[in-house]
């Protein structure tokens, strides 16, 4: 299984709204708004990288309200 953690930068006012969002695509096993540069941070996982890169973030990126996203993949 891999897991990664996928920042989330928001639209203005948008955060809320698309935590619960985000906590209900497939993949992502948990999410939080935090203080910084990025508004969610989520963490994903999948059986492949592929899986996580391609499905879970491609899905957050494509949510109405998401101004950018990093993913990254844990090496641990």
């Amino acid at each position: 299984m891999v897991s990664a953690f996928i920042m989330i930068k928001t639209v203005a006012g948008k955060s809320d709204e698309l935590l619960s969002a985000v906590t209900e695509s497939e993949g992502i096993t948990e999410a939080h708004i935090v203080a910084g540069q990025y508004d969610i941070i989520a963490e994903a996982t999948g059986p492949e990288v592929y899986d996580v890169m391609q499905s879970v973030a491609t899905r957050v990126r494509n949510l109405e309200g998401v101004a950018d996203t990093r993913t990254y993949i844990c090496l641990e």
